[in-house]
């Protein structure tokens, strides 16, 4: 392990797998079971659905904030109470959204929900903090199956706690996962601090430091680009499926399924080429599979009409691109400043939030032929990546190649 980390026992690792895939889960549950509960939201505070899609992008913005002083603070003070004041400040802010009436005080709850909800981004740097080598690589690949699964599958449990539960359904759940995570970090977190006196920088240092790192950015932003063509599917499926297709919200809920058993296929694939191929060799391998998935969903709108099928098949293909691609590059990323995690996760995940919300943002804006869109977009993005990954490997063999002529 690193130098100034604690021994872990194999108890504590056993116990930070299950919090780890409970952060994972209470990071998309927020926003993404909440959706079929608009119309009955808007009901309630008297207000139009387009009022409450406010408060997801607000959560979005309260996330992305706390993220950014969540992971340098860690580095600095620690991990555990964070999450422990984090999770305490979500649960106030979820109970607050269940008790108020007005419309105002929710948009301010939520907020205050977000914040506390900044904290999973601590997951990355507990992930390097307490696991090392290959150990790390697969936790990370199942974080990132586990992700696609829950997203896949919470438009369906929304559906169900909204008939069962009402609007408030959603956000008892939380309160009780929350509940959950809260005593999982009590129980399998320790109170040690980082013993690195690099991570004793101010935060505008810690940043600039990593943030001026060719790797550790491009890293990342071959991440975020993975991720990106995962999410803006995500984010326009309602479009293709529901205003296209005609589709009913249930029929749609059980094709996102489908979509989230591939997460799964992903991860078993992504975990057998970890213990043959380099992480290099991963992130060539994934990205050559967006890039395929983009030409498949070209070729399949350009010669069938619109269809589940002609859908579902390309994103099946980046599906695995994405699960494969994701876990090595952010493993590479998060390698460069293992003494600064908390830094490297925030600023990372910062990176992910901006591009997945941009280029989602820019293709849902292709009404007129969004498979098209998303074709060209998959063999952008995953063009791009490609470049970066061959830039930095270049990069890499100089480097290697003056340390030899210096010896």
């Amino acid at each position: 392990m690193d130098e100034g980390k604690s021994v872990v026992t194999a108890r504590q690792r056993r116990g930070a797998v299950s919090l780890l895939l409970a952060m994972v889960l209470l990071g998309v549950f927020p926003l993404d079971v909440l959706l079929p509960s608009f119309p009955a939201l808007a009901e309630h505070f008297g207000s139009t659905p387009a009022d409450i899609a406010l408060s997801i992008s607000l959560f979005a913005v309260g996330i992305s904030f706390a993220q950014l002083l969540i992971g340098p603070l860690s580095d600095v003070i620690g991990r555990k109470g964070l999450l422990l004041l984090g999770m305490t400040i979500s649960i106030l802010g979820a109970l607050g959204c269940v008790a108020t009436s007005d419309y105002r005080l929710f948009l301010l709850f939520r907020l205050m929900q977000a914040l506390g909800c900044g904290c999973f981004v601590l997951s990355q740097a507990l992930v390097q903090d307490l696991f090392e080598g290959e150990q790390r690589d697969r936790l990370r690949i199942l974080m990132v199956t586990a992700s696609g699964l829950f997203i896949s599958v919470s438009p369906l449990a929304g559906t169900f706690l909204q008939a069962w539960l009402g609007w408030r359904g959603s956000f008892w759940v939380f309160v009780a996962l929350a509940a959950v995570v809260m005593i999982k970090a009590w129980a399998f977190l320790d109170n040690s601090r980082p013993a690195h006196s690099g991570a004793r920088l101010g935060f505008t240092q810690s940043y600039r430091r990593v943030l001026g790192n060719f790797e550790f950015v491009g890293y990342w932003l071959i991440s975020a680009f993975a991720f990106a063509c995962h999410f803006s599917f995500i984010v326009i499926s309602p479009l293709i499926f529901m205003d296209q297709l005609q589709l009913a919200p249930y029929d749609f809920s059980l094709i996102l399924l489908v979509y989230g058993a591939a997460y799964v296929v992903g991860g078993i694939v992504a975990t057998l080429l970890s213990r043959r191929i380099t992480p290099g060799q991963q992130i060539i391998v994934g990205l050559s599979l967006i890039l395929l998935a983009g030409l498949a969903m070209l070729y399949l709108s350009s010669n069938f009409v619109l269809a589940p099928a002609t859908v579902l098949i390309p994103m099946l293909i980046c599906t695995a691109g994405t699960t494969i691609t994701r876990p090595a590059a952010t493993s590479r990323a998060m390698g460069l400043f293992p003494e600064a995690a908390g830094t490297s996760a925030s600023a990372g995940s910062t990176l992910i939030f901006i591009c997945g919300g941009l280029i989602s943002a820019l293709i849902s804006l292709s009404t007129a032929n969004l498979q098209s869109t998303l074709g060209y977009s998959f063999m952008l993005l995953s063009g791009v990546a490609l470049m970066l990954n061959w830039r930095i490997s270049q990069r890499a063999r100089v480097c290697e190649a003056s340390a030899i002529g210096g010896d």
